[in-house]
């Protein structure tokens, strides 16, 4: 059951959301939350993870998610579940291209997705960045801690190396190795 319920879960997702992998990141949120599959923290995680191997978040998420839930038949079963609709609409789509590329109606629906897709990405940033920089939420106490700042201070830096052009992958990299310097020097458990 598992498994029909994983490949329904991430069809839906794939189905009803517009502008890549950090557009469905709240659908993905919302939906594991739903089923008590696994925490924010967990969560947040397997998002970073995701983001920092090869190919396509989306792909990435649901397979972890899959994984983590029924071992690699469910990883099967949601990243067909999330691929399949993409892969039925492009057909649809390249099938009719010409009909569709001058209709009025589809130019129309897809300025207004724009914004919406862009609604989805400012919300997934917020609820992430809540995640790693509040995870016990906002008290007199969370400013104090070494955690937060030093969260920040490698958010900053990382920040500034993106806005300078430096090539995402120097980025990703730089910040992996951040991280595993401050949860070092902060003995974080593992």
């Amino acid at each position: 059951m598992i498994y029909l319920t994983l490949f329904w879960t991430f069809f839906k997702i794939g189905l009803f959301t517009f502008g890549g992998g950090y557009a469905m990141l709240p659908l993905i949120q919302s939906e594991v939350a739903a089923h008590g599959w696994m925490g924010s923290a967990e969560l947040v995680n397997f998002v970073a993870v995701s983001e920092s191997t090869p190919g396509p978040f989306a792909v990435n998420i649901s397979t972890y998610v899959g994984t983590r839930l029924a071992g690699i038949p469910g990883a099967f079963c949601a990243t067909l579940g999330v691929v399949l609709p993409s892969f039925i609409i492009i057909l649809i789509v390249a099938h009719c291209y010409e009909k569709f590329r001058t209709n009025r109606i589809v130019r129309g629906c897809m300025e207004g997705l724009k914004p919406g897709v862009v609604g989805l990405i400012g919300a997934a940033v917020v609820s992430v960045g809540r995640t790693v920089f509040f995870p016990g939420g906002i008290a007199a106490g969370t400013f104090a801690g070494a955690t937060f700042w030093f969260s920040l201070a490698v958010f900053a830096v990382m920040l500034v190396l993106a806005l300078k052009k430096v090539h995402p992958i120097a980025v990703i990299c730089l910040s992996a190795v951040a991280g595993i310097a401050v949860g070092y020097a902060l003995k974080l458990p593992c």
